[in-house]
């Protein structure tokens, strides 16, 4: 996958020292080789998860001297079909001199300039300086599967595949304002926010070109509301070619791969599905990996996560060579495990317990694999979640995975002072925020039944908004350890082709993910097809809330905390006389998670608080 940084300043000459410090920031999304490209006003910096061509492909990579041809890309990311494009650029005229897909998007941007997004399948963040244009162009794969930000500067631009490649720079200061905090204590993802005063993410499915005259963001791809006229048969067969299509095309790769299999219809689906690739092109057994149940000694009682049970079910079913990582409280609660969450993601989160035990997963991952294959993005497309099926909560008149799961996230009116809480009025960034989201399609204005109209709506909802936050939490957890994850349920063919079938077909049994069901039936153990669907394993032990409580009260009374102008009065008192049971009422887990993180990303990143 890889990391990308670098900058342009029109008024004067780049610093290669400082191309260097932004470029190293990316280390451990590239571990296997690093390059810095640098002209006159553009630094290009590249650090290398060998994947696809592991001799060629070094990057930032240039096409040369030759007049009308001069350019340099640097590219995170996989571009599928690569081999196709390669095979139309060469009847074009265009020589290569690797086999990898960074050549042959090189070779498209000359061929056909920033056009060529509408030529790509796959997932990648990539930047093209064009030097007889002095252009830059920023791009970002549709479904924003890999991330890209960049900082507007008074003379160009600054960008990274993560925060902290700008931060690096020294015309950047890291500050949160209001807007920022806003984000962090919400749950609903804003395409292009970036927390950070002055920093954006490209959208997805956006570009981004930086020349003299500024800076221009355009959207190159966009779900639109259409009409399914397939018929359920031919819904469910077509969702089975595109599955094998997909997933065949995305076994492509130079270094060692595997799953991640849950035991859920999802990742089971793509297991079985790799495992017959495998079978048929010789490749031995496909290997894959699972979190078993953090509550193992029977402590936790009714409602124990079963994936263990299920994986290694579907694992024998298909041949894999299945691994299996324990998960335990003490575990994800070290400090410096918390500290490298925090370094790989840049951003305070809510799921600190999901996002360590991620972590943990990928590291051992990469001992064996370098690509992995998720299924991610499953639920978002086929409606697995109960906010999408249950009507009332679908009907809600905001984001329904707030409307359902509100509960879990209450606190913030027992940490932050009444006077912030105002100023940031939630409950109306949150409405502005669902009602923004809904107008980019309209669906009202083109379905007649208003029920089926929200029903698109939400299925939009979480595919733009929802699966956004579970991709930045896999890439950054993976990449972290060096791993590339790919997500074949995000191709955006697949995407598009569900998007528009009616809510009744793809519900049609009663169930959840009725279609995808459907097509896998014959593929998969009767028990794994029927199963349903249960959430991420996460630690229930009342310790690891005791942990967090224990915690957060050090810091109320610490008082140095740069959080201490915003916290509550009334809670900082009950803490001094009762302690950390001052924080058992009202305080949800991903509450005191958010906080305490939010005061060690303060800390850690030295970040000026302007509200």
């Amino acid at each position: 996958m890889c990391g990308i940084a670098g900058w342009v300043d029109f008024a004067r000459p780049v610093d290669r020292d400082v191309a260097r410090a932004m470029t190293d920031t990316m280390a451990r999304r590239g571990p296997d080789a690093e390059g810095v490209w640098i002209a006159d006003h553009v630094a290009l910096g590249h650090r290398r998860l060998s994947v696809i061509d592991l001799e060629g492909g070094c990057q930032p990579m240039t096409s040369g001297e030759t007049p009308g041809s001069r350019a340099a890309l640097t590219y995170s990311g996989e571009t599928y079909n690569f081999r196709e494009l390669r095979s139309q650029l060469v009847s074009l005229g265009h020589s290569f001199s690797t086999r990898s897909d960074t050549e042959v998007v090189l070779r498209a941007y000359l061929q056909w300039g920033p056009a060529l997004v509408t030529r790509l399948e796959g997932i990648y963040a990539f930047a093209v300086w064009d030097q007889e244009k002095e252009e830059l162009l920023l791009v970002r794969d549709r479904m924003g599967v890999k991330p890209l930000y960049y900082a507007e500067t008074p003379s160009g631009v600054l960008f990274g595949s993560e925060p902290k490649a700008i931060l690096a720079h020294p015309a950047f200061r890291a500050v949160l304002d209001a807007e920022g905090l806003r984000d962090i204590l919400s749950v609903a993802k804003v395409p292009g926010h970036a927390i950070f005063r002055g920093m954006r993410e490209v959208p997805a499915g956006c570009t981004v070109r930086v020349n003299r005259a500024g800076l221009t963001e355009d959207r190159y791809w966009q779900l639109e509301v259409a009409e399914h006229t397939d018929s359920l048969e031919r819904t469910v067969h077509t969702v089975r070619e595109l599955l094998e299509s997909v997933v065949e095309q995305q076994m492509v790769s130079d270094v060692p791969l595997c799953t991640l299999l849950s035991g859920g219809l999802d990742s089971s689906s793509l297991t079985a599905l790799a495992a017959q690739v495998s079978r048929a092109k010789g490749q031995g057994r496909i290997r894959s990996c699972s979190v078993s149940d953090p509550d193992l000694d029977g402590t936790a009682g009714e409602g124990a996560n079963e994936d263990h049970i299920y994986a290694r079910l579907l694992a024998e079913h298909v041949g894999s060579l299945h691994s299996e990582l324990p998960l335990r409280a003490p575990d994800l609660l070290d400090p410096a495990l918390r500290s490298s969450v925090l370094k790989a993601y840049d951003l305070p989160i809510a799921k600190g317990d999901e996002h360590a035990s991620l972590h943990l997963l990928f590291d051992i991952v990469r001992q064996h694999s370098t690509v992995a294959l998720s299924g991610e993005c499953g639920d978002e497309v086929f409606g697995g979640y109960r906010w999408q099926r249950q009507e009332d909560v679908v009907l809600s008149t905001t984001f329904p995975w707030v409307y359902e799961g509100r509960q879990n996230y209450q606190g913030n009116d027992v940490v932050f002072t009444p006077d912030l809480l105002a100023k940031l009025d939630l409950d109306t960034y949150e409405r502005d925020c669902h009602s923004a989201a809904v107008a980019e399609i309209s669906a009202g204005d083109r379905i007649a039944d208003p029920t089926e109209a929200r029903y698109r709506e939400v299925t939009y909802l979480a595919l733009t908004r929802h699966a956004q936050v579970l991709f930045d939490r896999k890439d950054r957890m993976s990449m972290a350890c060096g791993l590339e994850v790919r997500v074949p349920f995000a191709d955006h063919r697949l995407v598009e082709y569900t998007f528009n079938v009616p809510w009744a077909m793809k519900s049609f049994d009663g169930r959840e993910k009725s279609l995808l069901r459907a097509a896998m039936k014959d593929l998969l153990p009767e028990a794994v097809a029927q199963r349903i669907k249960t959430p991420y394993p996460s630690i229930r032990a009342d310790a690891y809330n005791r942990t967090l409580r224990e915690r957060l009260a050090a810091v109320i009374l610490d008082g140095s905390s740069p959080l201490a102008p915003l916290l509550s009065p009334a809670t900082q008192a009950r803490v001094r006389s009762q302690g950390a049971a001052a924080l058992e009422s009202g305080m949800s887990r991903a509450a005191l998670e958010t906080t305490l993180q939010l005061d060690d990303w303060l800390r850690a990143y030295d970040v000026d608080v302007v509200l």
